[in-house]
C-alpha cells in the first residue's frame, strides 16, 4: 500500500481563490472517479516560494489523502488528478508526497 498526499494551492493568479463550489465540482468529476476507492480531504493553509518572484506565497490549501494500491495504475490516476487540477485552475504544480505503509480498511 502506498499513501499519497497531495497538496491543492487555492489561490489563482489574477483572479480570487478557487471557490468552494469549483472545488467539490472538481472533486466530483475528476478526484473521485480516478480514486473511486476511496480518499480523505482535508483544509489547510500552504505556503511556497515562488520561482519567478522569490517570495513566500500563503495560501488556504486542499489536501488530499488517499492510501492505494502500489501500482502503476494507481500512479497514473494520481497523475491525472494532478494534472487536471494544474490545467484547470492554472496551477504551476500539485505538490505531492507518498510513503509505503501498511494498513487496513476492514
Amino acid at each position: 500500500m502506498r499513501v499519497f498526499e497531495l497538496y491543492f494551492g487555492r489561490s489563482i493568479e489574477g483572479r480570487g481563490d478557487v471557490t468552494d463550489a469549483e472545488w467539490e465540482r472538481f472533486r466530483t468529476e475528476v478526484i473521485t472517479p480516478n480514486l473511486p476507492d476511496g480518499y480523505t480531504v482535508l483544509d489547510g493553509t500552504g505556503a511556497w516560494q515562488d520561482p519567478k518572484t522569490h517570495t513566500t506565497i500563503s495560501e488556504p490549501t486542499k489536501v488530499m489523502v488517499a492510501a492505494l494500491p502500489d501500482t502503476a495504475a494507481t500512479a497514473a490516476a494520481i497523475e491525472r488528478v494532478r494534472s487536471a487540477y494544474e490545467k484547470a485552475f492554472k496551477q504551476i504544480s500539485v505538490g505531492m508526497t507518498t510513503h509505503v505503509a501498511c494498513g487496513s480498511f476492514d
